[in-house]
């Protein structure tokens, strides 16, 4: 029977455990996914619950059920085994509680929470911390992060050193943009709600970790996967870089990932549409042609709005009415919405025909007009993310390029942006009163601003 390897810490992470256990308050362990940032945080507040009887540690993520899924189930269970064996713990996983016995002394605990449930995290952050991990931080408001910062106050003795533990704040995240707080903080050394310099800037120290530094335990393959990402997403998930801001950016990536859903769970749905914003190919010689944007997306009983599936394919009529088709029956949909510039009455046909060929009698079909130019019809949609109504249930790495590529100055991506044309279909549908309401707010010009549309 082979034998389990010693765990041992690899070179990043050696070095990062002299910066975390250095002067700074505030530490930071940023970088590309995969690269052993959380298991390295984790590692570090169960050593200092060890060493100090009686000490209180959070780790804390915007949302509760990721908290659980991700660390308590996946990042804790494999830092026990590898760096603690046989160490005693007590897991409460009614509460999420890690309780560590100590001879003759108070028990060390470690809470998870989530910063969403506000009846939860008072209770947690009431008994004051000595320790707090603030997990993928791209997820957490910076007034979430002031909040904890008030609460880390417990004095305890650290039996190692025998006098009082130092209290540490732990930072993970892949970085979004340079426009988030985190940045700001830790690379600008800015006070994000003020913008002025820090007056304790050595208070918060930063270290980048990579794919690469853990690939130990990467598989080639995954590895390679974030190598091929598009360049928006290979620069934050594999380089782990923070994209430069779009001051002029309709759609926000810290906004898209505060909501996104991670753990597949999602409400009750009163209407789920697919919506398809198609193209003039045929069902030959199509290669040239753009992609036919085609989205899944539900309105929940919670009052937002779900992105489920992005099923867009370069295809004929045949094909893509089928995609759509097959959607709409899969998912026992409300019904399909598409784009009529290209061929208004045909678009109704190719549906309907797909239906006939796959035995669906009835299949309910609203046809909308692109009256108003893309950014136009971009900017009410903007205005729900803006609002937090819009949830990306996982990640769509192409549809999030295009929906960065999305400003007030016109559209800057690549390539058509067809899968956020078809987006915006839906969420017009889903929310007809809101996207109205957007519509007939008066904007005031600003100087020198123009827009202008692409396809």
């Amino acid at each position: 029977m082979e034998t389990e390897k010693p765990f041992k810490l690899n070179s990043k992470q050696i070095e990062a455990l002299d910066i975390a256990s250095g002067p700074a308050t505030h530490f930071n362990a940023e970088g590309g996914s995969g690269s052993s940032k959380t298991f390295f945080h984790v590692r570090n507040i169960f050593t200092r619950a060890i060493k100090a009887p009686g000490s209180r540690h959070a780790i804390l993520r915007f949302r509760f059920n990721h908290v659980v899924d991700s660390v308590g189930r996946e990042t804790i269970p494999d830092v026990l085994r590898l760096a603690f064996p046989g160490l005693p713990v007590h897991i409460d996983k009614q509460n999420w509680i890690y309780t560590i016995e100590h001879k003759k002394s108070i028990p060390s605990q470690i809470y998870l929470g989530g910063l969403d449930d506000k009846e939860r995290i008072e209770k947690i952050l009431g008994k004051g911390m000595v320790t707090c991990l603030l997990n993928e931080c791209s997820q957490i408001p910076w007034a979430a992060r002031q909040l904890v910062v008030t609460r880390m106050r417990q004095q305890v003795i650290d039996t190692v050193t025998g006098n009082f533990m130092k209290v540490r704040m732990f930072y993970d995240w892949n970085p979004t943009n340079k426009g988030h707080w985190m940045h700001k903080l830790f690379h600008k050394k800015t006070d994000p709600d003020t913008g002025q310099l820090l007056v304790n800037p050595f208070d918060y120290a930063s270290i980048k970790f990579n794919p690469e530094d853990n690939k130990e335990n990467l598989s080639e393959d995954y590895i390679n996967a974030l190598k091929n990402l598009s360049p928006r997403y290979r620069k934050r998930f594999y380089e782990g870089e923070a994209a430069d801001e779009n001051p002029f950016g309709l759609f926000n990536d810290a906004n898209i990932d505060l909501n996104r859903v991670l753990d597949g769970v999602t409400p009750e749905f009163v209407r789920l549409l697919v919506a398809v914003d198609p193209s003039g190919s045929g069902d030959n010689d199509n290669q040239d042609n753009d992609e036919i944007g085609i989205m899944v997306g539900g309105l929940g009983t919670d009052g937002n709005a779900y992105i489920l599936e992005d099923l867009t394919v370069k295809a004929g009529p045949e094909v893509w009415g089928a995609v759509a088709v097959n959607a709409y029956n899969n998912r026992a949909g409300s019904g399909i919405v598409a784009e009529k510039n290209f061929g208004g009455d045909m678009v109704r046909a190719v549906i309907q025909a797909a239906a006939n060929r796959l035995g669906i009698p009835t299949v309910p079909i609203r046809l909308v007009n692109a009256s108003r130019g893309k950014i136009q019809r971009a900017e009410p949609i903007a205005a729900i993310y803006a609002n937090n109504k819009v949830r990306h249930v996982g990640y769509f790495p192409k549809l999030e390029d295009e929906l960065a590529g999305f400003s007030s100055n016109g559209y800057t991506g690549e390539k058509s942006p067809n899968r956020a044309d078809a987006l915006i279909w839906l969420l017009t549908e889903l929310f007809p009163g809101i996207v109205k309401e957007q519509q007939e707010i008066p904007k005031r010009p600003e100087p020198n601003a123009f827009a202008f549309q692409i396809g």
